[in-house]
């Protein structure tokens, strides 16, 4: 790196600390954290892509399909159950949430059961998105302190300050179009690595002449994810879907957009655009990572430099040893931008979530006194993803599956409770309380002692253990801790025009990914 990269590294973090000042004048809660319901689905889609489009994407997913033995463009299956899952929130979940006024999604759970269900589930997605937030900071760390060669530990803390000052004065607004801006940059990222990948490689045509094509298989319909094997067609479309209704639907970071959107209609097209666009993005990085991987196994010089059972490594090598100066402030600067959207909206939502499950919560606060409680939780809930950040090197060997192994904890279980909240009047507080820890306790003892099913399929299961656990309990104790009070279910409409967009979108993808290896 030279004078004209770190020019741009810092132009880049001074921009978007003036956005934080920008929009720092936050009324009230609305404001800060829905943005006042004014987002149109323009803005909220690209904010969410973006937060999907992490640092732990642009990296670790790369190296998982170019390089990690036993990976390839199998990665693509975790995309197969978006539209679907798209299409259950659209027409199940979110339309009553939106309706409700709710700021925390979880306070509809107090309307539906009891006060401890709402805090209960609270306080697991407050662990379980701070610590999948901090495996998201030590992951540009390790790209940072591989590029600009500075200690992994300034890196944590540069990244957590410059993120927590904009976040913190900014609120919604800042993080929404913060996202938008960081969604652009690190696109182009994409591609210039896909572009000079194939540079180095001789063009397209040497490209397929040397990539192995056992990593072109994108779709394993034998596999069913049981026997210690994984990325099958079924664990990954039944399992995803169980993850990520419950990602986008019940978790706190994703709910809060839909929630800023300015009326249902817009929060339905913001949830139709994020089934279309997942797939597009993840392929294009994808066979980027396809084509690194595939120089770097012919280019003995680079793959020399990648540590051994150290893939990750792979995309930051890539740009520090291959790119030219100007062009590595750029990537690096798309690498700041992945992990601030990241951190930004998960310091958004934390602060959410503590403020109006834990220490607001039926109370009548002065709006004053509100934001300062709004801003000292998201100054305290930053501090903590950046600390977990030191000690979270080890969970798997790609930091992408790391992070997705500890939402898999938690995810389905959540989802469970909520779908008995809104669907099934038989099941109370006790009985949700109990199958959610039931739920969660089964996930935890499958990770620890039984790694022969794969950790997609801990979705579904914890799903229906926590179901079922809870219609028990409320069969036994049918009296206990239910509420009911101010909930209004919207109707179930499956006749609309997106639900078959999504439909027919679900079919192109799997085509696509079946018939990908027919194309190289």
């Amino acid at each position: 790196m030279n004078f004209l990269d770190y020019a741009i590294i810092f132009l880049y973090i001074g921009g978007f600390l003036c956005l934080g000042f920008i929009f720092k004048n936050q009324a009230d809660k609305n404001d800060y954290y829905l943005g006042g319901r004014s987002f149109g689905w323009f803005p909220l889609a690209m904010s969410t892509a973006a937060t999907q489009l992490s640092a732990v994407s642009f990296i670790s997913a790369p190296a998982f399909v170019g390089l990690k033995e036993g990976g390839g463009m199998v990665w693509l299956t975790y995309e197969f159950a978006v539209p679907l899952a798209m299409i259950f929130l659209m027409v199940v979940l979110v339309p009553t949430f939106y309706k409700s006024g709710i700021v925390s999604v979880y306070e509809f759970l107090e309307r539906r059961f009891d006060a401890s269900t709402r805090v209960l589930l609270s306080i697991v997605f407050q662990i379980s998105r701070a610590f999948g937030t901090g495996v998201m900071i030590y992951t540009v760390a390790i790209i940072l302190e591989s590029v600009m060669e500075i200690p992994m530990w300034q890196s944590i803390v540069i990244i957590g300050i410059v993120t927590m000052i904009y976040s913190l004065f900014g609120g919604m607004k800042a993080v929404v179009y913060g996202d938008m801006i960081q969604m652009i940059i690190l696109f182009v990222g994409i591609i210039i690595c896909f572009g000079f990948g194939l540079h180095y490689l001789g063009g397209w045509g040497n490209f397929v002449d040397k990539v192995d094509p056992a990593r072109l298989t994108a779709v394993d319909f034998s596999s069913l994810g049981v026997n210690g094997d994984g990325f099958g067609f079924w664990p990954m479309l039944v399992g995803g879907f169980f993850l990520y209704v419950s990602y986008y639907g019940t978790d706190q970071s994703q709910v809060q957009r839909l929630l800023s959107a300015s009326s249902v209609k817009t929060m339905r097209q913001t949830l139709v655009a994020n089934g279309l666009l997942r797939f597009p993005v993840t392929l294009a990085y994808c066979v980027m990572g396809l084509v690194v991987g595939t120089f770097a196994m012919n280019e003995a010089g680079f793959f020399s430099q990648i540590p051994t059972g150290q893939p990750d490594k792979m995309i930051p090598v890539f740009i520090k040893d291959y790119l030219p100066n100007g062009v590595i402030g750029l990537l690096i600067v798309a690498i700041f931008s992945a992990a601030m959207s990241s951190l930004s909206s998960a310091v958004n939502s934390l602060s959410a979530a503590s403020v109006e499950d834990l220490f607001a919560r039926g109370k009548d606060l002065p709006e004053k006194k509100y934001m300062g409680l709004s801003r000292m939780t998201a100054l305290f809930w930053g501090v903590v993803c950046v600390v977990i950040a030191f000690f979270v090197g080890d969970i798997a060997d790609t930091v992408i599956e790391a992070i997705n192994k500890v939402g898999s904890v938690s995810f389905g279980p959540i989802l469970a409770i909520f779908i008995a909240a809104m669907l099934v009047k038989k099941i109370n507080g006790l009985g949700a309380n109990i199958g959610l820890l039931a739920g969660v306790g089964l996930n935890v003892y499958m990770w620890l002692a039984v790694p022969d099913i794969f950790w997609f399929w801990w979705n579904a299961i914890g799903a229906v253990v926590t179901f079922a656990v809870a219609y028990l309990v409320s069969t036994i104790a049918p009296n206990a801790m239910v509420s009911g009070k101010g909930i209004e279910i919207e109707p179930i409409n499956f006749n609309q025009r997106s639900v078959y967009l999504l439909l027919a979108f679900f079919a192109i993808i799997v085509w696509v990914s079946v018939s990908l290896p027919n194309w190289f």
